[in-house]
């Protein structure tokens, strides 16, 4: 399959900008120029197997790239998942699950090599990056046409995605966001109360409290921190959201102000108020300091590791399922598992709503648009289903992660006061234990199922009350975050720009050093290109 060239040039920066991205240190291919040429040439030579009319395009397989989001896990059923979409859509689909930290670099490295996928999941940050470069299938008409348009709940979700009136992506979902969990038992055991947390002084207050004192009731006062997060900035939208409480105002990215202006919010005060915060915080042991190179996964196993020594109180993250699925972790490691979510602080205001991940379709380039319609047809169509397979991407494999033969079983069957079980009807559909963790009970797949543009049809919700309580408390907490930025020289440059800001937290919070002279360094390396970004960005305003 020929593939579509952008163009050298940009191919070849925006590889180099995303390996950078992440802190990820691996280079890229040294045969990428190479690769890159070859697909130029080849795309400008005539394919003598063109592609055939939409209405004849027979689609045999499709190649899927995809991230974390997707919890049917090669060791967690995936297997069953995948035979079973087969089954339901008729077309082979092989699933490519790259590393969730390291996305971003992973997929850079992926079309760095001319690996193109058919489908990809793409964040709102690579999103707006990757639209403009052609690389991306334009699927405007193929949505406005979809027969889940009648049954579509939440239309302005895909079309605040549209780029001058072009889709290039599809979200199945709405963003969702962070909130702050904190650990009640650590809270009763330095006499605070989560209600009484109002303000920045409050919070820091908390944090400190779990640094110095002993909330572990380990007997050792000083081996505890307050809060552990994947990184003290994010390499994509809304990045700041697992440190809202430093960040506050602040939102070190490129960002229209109040006059819908694009300007550089690493460069204001206020980011350097936060950087100040976090400069404190980081001396004061209130964040743990492995949050500097910690990744998601890190970060949540610190947390609510069985040894709570070197752990933190305060772990800010997803809401919704992830209140239940922090707690089923507390509960699986022996800790105690009453966590709550803290309103967010004066100084935050509001906790973010991201802007909603994609499914895109790679562009073949050859200005037939059989293959991708039926690529489209086959993949996001049926995702939206409101059954068969939608209900596969909600809650995964049938008789695998979910049922509705009639059936008993037991949780933790050897542990009287965790033991739990369950008893099922015929025709009752329910969720079945994890394949991986038989004490653990399955709950969902891809799509949150609260979360979803189109409603499933055919009556299947199994929503703990912890996840129905945190999406109830995101939505009333939260607000839209800032739109994500799309130049030509930001595709190309963001990695530069993102390691630039990461030299300056590194100097500022982790070394101590002057912000102010931390920030001239930023402008001296960075700045030229910053400049040029705006200057595309508000040009095209």
């Amino acid at each position: 399959m020929k593939k579509k060239l952008v163009s050298v040039l940009l191919t070849a920066a925006m590889v180099a900008s995303l390996v950078g991205c992440g802190g990820s240190k691996e280079e890229a291919p040294a045969e990428t120029t190479e690769k890159t040429e070859a697909s130029a040439e080849k795309a400008e030579t005539p394919d003598e197997n063109a592609e055939a009319p939409a209405e004849s395009y027979q689609l045999d397989k499709i190649t899927m790239v995809v991230n974390g989001t997707l919890t049917a896990t090669v060791d967690n059923g995936q297997a069953d998942f995948e035979k079973q979409w087969e089954d339901a859509v008729g077309v082979d689909l092989e699933i490519q699950q790259l590393d969730h930290s390291g996305y971003v670099d992973a997929v850079g490295r992926l079309f760095a090599g001319g690996d193109y996928p058919d489908v990809i999941i793409m964040s709102a940050d690579m999103y707006a990056q990757y639209a403009p470069t052609g690389l991306l299938w334009d699927m405007t008409e193929a949505y406005e046409n979809a027969d889940f348009q009648a049954r579509m709940a939440l239309p302005t979700i895909n079309e605040a995605l549209k780029k001058d009136g072009k889709l290039y992506g599809f979200a199945p979902t709405y963003g969702n966001g962070c909130v702050t969990y904190v650990k009640q038992a650590w809270l009763d055991a330095v006499g605070l109360k989560a209600e009484d947390i109002k303000t920045y002084d409050d919070y820091y207050n908390m944090l400190l409290k779990f640094h110095n004192e002993d909330p572990d009731g380990n007997g050792v006062n000083g081996d505890t921190y307050g809060v552990v997060a994947a990184g003290f900035v994010g390499n994509e939208a809304p990045y700041i959201n697992y440190l809202p409480e430093f960040w506050q105002d602040a939102y070190p990215a490129l960002v229209q102000d109040a006059n819908g202006t694009w300007i550089d919010g690493f460069q204001t005060d206020a980011t350097k108020a936060a950087l100040l915060r976090l400069q404190q915080a980081y001396a004061d042991g209130a964040i743990d300091p492995e949050t500097l190179t910690a990744s998601t996964k890190i970060a949540r196993e610190k947390w609510f590791s069985n040894d709570q020594t070197g752990s933190a109180g305060v772990f800010t993250y997803w809401a919704g399922s992830w209140y239940q699925t922090l707690t089923d972790n507390l509960i699986k490691n022996e800790v105690d598992e009453n966590i709550v979510q803290l309103a967010p602080i004066a100084e935050v205001g509001k906790y973010l709503n991201r802007e909603a991940p994609v499914w895109c379709i790679i562009d073949d380039g050859d200005g037939d648009n059989a293959r991708e319609q039926a690529i489209f047809d086959a993949f996001i169509e049926t995702m939206m289903d409101g059954d068969v397979v939608q209900t596969l991407w909600t809650y995964g494999a049938e008789d695998v992660h979910w049922s509705t033969k009639a059936e008993s079983f037991v949780t933790n069957p050897d542990d009287p006061e965790k033991k739990k079980e369950y008893s099922y009807e015929d025709g009752v559909f329910h969720l079945k234990p994890s394949p991986n963790d038989p004490n653990s009970l399955w709950k969902k797949n891809h799509l949150d199922p609260a979360l979803v543009v189109c409603p499933l049809t055919n009556g299947y919700v199994d929503q703990s009350e912890l996840a129905v309580a945190g999406n109830k408390f995101f939505t009333e907490n939260c607000v839209d975050a800032p739109i994500s930025p799309a130049s030509e020289t930001y595709t190309n440059e963001s990695g530069t720009i993102y390691d630039a800001k990461l030299a300056v937290i590194t100097e500022v919070v982790v070394n101590g050093g002057d912000v102010d002279a931390a920030m001239e360094t930023y402008v001296s390396t960075v700045g030229s290109i910053v400049d040029q970004c705006l200057s595309e960005l508000n040009a095209a305003e």
